[in-house]
Order: structure tokens, then C-alpha cells, then sequence
């Protein structure tokens, strides 16, 4: 079986659709938790599962740091190694390397730097990067690119984007033929719209079995962002997923449907939850406030997860302030089916053809605030 997808409907600019892989579906639009270092934060694989995750996200910088990629398929893959048998995307490790400022040399041929952990000396190449990820064999693999903080000169994003498409070039080649597995190309260009329709007119002529809108979130702020989702979108091919690497808060992420993305990750939703803010259909709660502790209500009263179904806001802001584990887990797991319900919510609306008026319903509740102290 071979990765495909179709686009079930659309609404305006934003698509529901379906990605077929043989570990199975995933529904579009996606949310994608972020499984960095082969775990969600605070969370069982069980668990996000229960919140309606079809796809997780791993990281190739981090995993082949350690445990280390060929220790990972000695162990049978990084789905067998964390316990999740759906679908996994690997990025390609050059966010990563991107923050990495001081400890990195950047060159042609790839980018060598130093270990975060321990010091020690790696290189990572477009070849080096599709190695990993076919060793922890993920099935959606990312193209090795150089992603450039913002602001940036356009001069200097025109030459990473470039290199950048040469590395894509290189990429596809090393990956091969893998039936059963995707490779997606990432577009780059900043904010400048002749640099965005140069990448994607670039990628098209390499062919990817999807394509990632990149070098976004990484400081441009989210109105300069959604001006390239305006158009960026619409330079990539109609019947192939597009991916917003990054992304986001749940504004940010409606947003992106609305310009016509499909997919998108964050680690968001879970580190907001290990630091006590919770995500709900009024927007933001910050648990650790003192007018939290005496409320025997749930975060909201209208959500149907675990958390919100057994716990109330007094418990939650208990354990919180006493440092419990539990804390980190608790609201983690709301964040996370919070996420997922937005993305069915979404698809939902876009079959029906009422995203416009699904949407001015998520704005008119998060306007609201959150609900008022007892």
C-alpha cells in the first residue's frame, strides 16, 4: 500500500480530507502531538490515543542524539519503541540545528555541530537526515532544510531557501523508492511572496508526496504569518496535504485551516500544561491563580474529557501548587483532546459547508473570557 490523499470537502480555502498509510488514516485537518524525544510529554501512548490523535510527531535531531537512531531499529522501530502503532512524521532535524546558533558550521554539504547533551561532534546532511528517519521508520519523512530565524534580510532568507531546494533535490534522492512511506518537501521564503513561489514552483519540479509550509512561527508574529498563508497555500499542488510545521495556539491553528492547511504540530498544548495553563473553548486558564481553589467546577463544563468529566479546578489547582506529577498529566491530557476537538469540529463544519459560521462561534467564545469566580 502506497501513502495517498484525497480531499473529501471544501469550504472556501479550508479542506477536509483523508491520508491513507498502512498504519492506518489520518483525518484531515490534523493535529499532530509532539512526541520529541519518543514520548508525549506527561502522557501515556494509551492516552493520546483516547483524545483522537491519529499521527504523532517525532524528532531526528533528538533521537539520534538518543537513544540513538540504529539503537532504535535495532529495537524494531520507533513505533514498537514507543508503543504507538498509528502513523509517525520525522522532522528532518534542521529546526533544531537552526537553534543550535553558535554550536553549528553551516556549509553545502550539510551542517556539522555540537551536542546540546554532551558536547559531542555530529554532522547532519540531506543523506545523513533520510538515514535516520528510515532507521526509526516513520512513515511521513521530512526533506533536510535550513530554516532561518525571522527577521532575516531577504537576501539572507534567498539563499537558505535555495539551499534549502538543493537540499530537497538530494533528499529525494537518498530517500528512494519506499512503498508505504511518504516524503514530504518543505517550502521556505520567508514572508516574501516571490521567494515562497519560487520554492514551491521548485519543489514541484523535485514531486513530494506532500508539502510543508516552513520557516513560519519562528518569530514573524501571527499576522505577518497568516499574510503568507493568504497565498502560500495556493502555490502547492490542490491533491497533495499540506503541513504547517509549528503551529500552534488554537487561534493560530484555525487560522491555518481557514487559508487552506491540513496539517499541523505544536508542542503547545502539553507544555502549557506542565506549566498550569489549560486551553478551553473560552480561551486560556491559568491554574495556578488563587481564585481557583475553592471552585468544585471543571475547567469547562462542556468539554468531554477525562480531566474535565472527574476533576475540578480546586484539585487541579492543588496539585499544581504542590508540585505533583499528576498536575503536568491532568492537564496535559485536557489540552490535548481540547486540540483534537477543535480538528473534528473543523472537519465537521467544512463537510457541511458552515466553516465561516464555525468559526465566528470560536472567536464570539473565546471573546467571552473565561467563566466567572464563585
Amino acid at each position: 500500500m502506497r501513502f495517498g490523499f484525497e480531499k473529501m470537502a471544501q469550504d472556501g480555502a479550508a479542506r477536509a480530507g483523508v491520508m491513507r498509510t498502512p498504519r492506518g488514516e489520518i483525518n484531515t485537518p490534523a493535529f499532530m502531538p509532539v512526541g520529541t524525544a519518543a514520548t508525549v510529554k506527561a502522557m501515556l501512548p494509551e492516552s493520546v490515543a483516547a483524545t483522537g490523535a491519529e499521527i504523532l510527531l517525532g524528532n531526528t535531531y533528538h533521537l539520534m542524539l538518543r537513544p540513538g537512531a540504529e539503537r532504535v531499529a535495532r529495537l524494531g522501530g520507533l513505533h514498537r519503541f514507543m508503543n504507538w502503532q498509528r502513523p509517525i512524521l520525522t522532522d528532518s532535524g534542521g529546526f533544531q540545528v537552526m537553534s543550535l546558533a553558535g554550536l553549528r558550521k553551516l556549509t553545502e554539504a550539510g551542517v556539522t555541530f555540537r551536542s546540546h547533551v554532551d558536547g559531542s561532534r555530529h554532522e547532519l546532511t540531506p543523506e545523513r537526515s533520510m538515514e535516520i528517519q528510515r532507521l526509526l521508520g516513520s512513515d511521513i519523512v521530512m526533506c533536510f532544510d535550513e530554516c532561518p530565524a525571522l527577521p532575516a534580510s531577504e537576501a539572507a532568507v534567498a539563499e537558505s531557501m535555495r539551499l534549502s531546494m538543493r537540499w530537497a533535490a538530494r533528499s529525494k534522492e537518498a530517500f528512494g523508492d519506499r512503498p508505504g512511506h511518504a516524503l514530504f518537501g518543505i517550502m521556505q521564503g520567508g514572508v516574501t511572496r516571490e521567494l515562497r513561489e519560487e520554492s514551491a514552483n521548485a519543489l514541484k519540479e523535485i514531486g513530494f508526496d506532500g508539502y510543508a509550509v516552513g520557516g513560519l512561527a519562528v518569530g514573524e508574529g501571527q499576522e505577518a504569518m497568516f499574510g503568507v498563508l493568504d497565498y502560500a497555500p495556493g502555490f502547492l499542488p490542490e491533491d497533495k496535504p499540506r503541513y504547517l510545521m509549528g503551529v500552534g495556539k488554537p487561534d493560530d491553528i484555525v487560522g491555518a485551516v481557514r487559508r487552506g492547511i491540513d496539517m499541523m504540530d505544536c508542542v503547545l498544548p502539553t507544555r502549557s500544561g506542565r506549566t498550569g495553563q489549560a486551553w478551553t473553548r473560552h480561551g486560556q486558564v491559568n491554574i495556578k491563580n488563587a481564585r481557583h481553589q475553592d471552585d468544585p467546577r471543571p475547567l469547562d463544563e462542556a468539554c468531554t474529557c477525562p480531566v474535565c468529566q472527574s476533576y475540578s479546578r480546586a484539585y487541579l489547582h492543588h496539585v499544581f501548587r504542590a508540585g505533583e506529577m499528576i498536575s503536568g498529566m491532568l492537564l496535559s491530557w485536557h489540552n490535548l483532546h481540547y486540540y483534537q476537538q477543535i480538528m473534528a469540529e473543523m472537519r465537521a463544519a467544512i463537510a457541511a459547508g458552515r466553516f465561516a459560521a464555525w468559526e465566528a462561534a470560536f472567536h464570539a467564545g473565546r471573546a467571552q473570557g473565561d467563566i466567572e469566580p464563585l
